[in-house]
């Protein structure tokens, strides 16, 4: 009866601890389950801020064509300047068509915000050199582009804007303490931003003339 009565308190402080250990399991998994939906949430967020900038995006492109087939009309010598803004506009389709299979990479947005800078030069190349054909400025067909040029170019600029917000967001999220440890568990990695390596880049281009 004596070692009984030895035995119970054992027993009784052993239950406290396997309760206590449960709990706290529960707790940590409740935590990370937590942690782990506001991560997804967040990059969903991302993928669909971009979602937004990938339909302006395919407007852009899709209006530079007719751009171009009207200016060939009226700058039959200007066969460079005109091939440059194609060639320039097909290796952005190229680096949107990669990017939008994964919002969330890095090295693609990177190479998306290069080649749509890059058009945007070649843009504005072919806009300077159409200020030397009067007949073209007055064209109802590329009047016509440019003004869908323009109400593109902004809503792109608006919608890069909320794809940023997103981004910074998801990045906060994945990099403070305890989420940065889930992050690294689960492979949520770092998002990139649209940066704007030209200053000129970051204005509206001007598409009017």
């Amino acid at each position: 009866m004596k070692n009984l009565l030895n035995i119970e308190p054992i027993l009784a402080f052993t239950g406290l601890i396997v309760v206590f250990s449960v709990v706290f399991v529960l707790f940590i998994v409740i935590v990370v389950i937590g942690i782990f939906n506001g991560l997804v949430g967040l990059r969903n967020r991302v993928k669909n801020a971009y979602a937004q900038i990938d339909v302006q995006l395919k407007r852009r492109y899709d209006l530079i064509p007719n751009l171009v087939e009207t200016a060939k009309g009226y700058m039959a010598h200007e066969k460079e300047t005109l091939e440059a803004v194609i060639n320039a506009r097909n290796q952005a389709v190229s680096a949107a068509s990669t990017a939008s299979k994964d919002p969330t990479s890095a090295g693609a947005i990177a190479d998306l915000a290069g080649a749509d800078g890059a058009l945007t030069g070649a843009l504005g190349k072919l806009m300077v050199v159409m200020e030397a054909y009067p007949d073209l400025k007055a064209n109802e067909n590329m009047m016509q582009v440019q003004e869908e040029l323009t109400s593109t170019e902004n809503r792109v600029a608006f919608s890069r804007q909320a794809y940023n917000d997103a981004v910074m967001s998801y990045n906060n999220k994945r990099e403070m303490f305890p989420s940065n440890i889930v992050a690294g568990m689960f492979g949520f990695n770092f998002a990139q931003s649209w940066e704007l390596d030209d200053e000129a880049a970051r204005d509206v281009p001007k598409v009017s003339f």
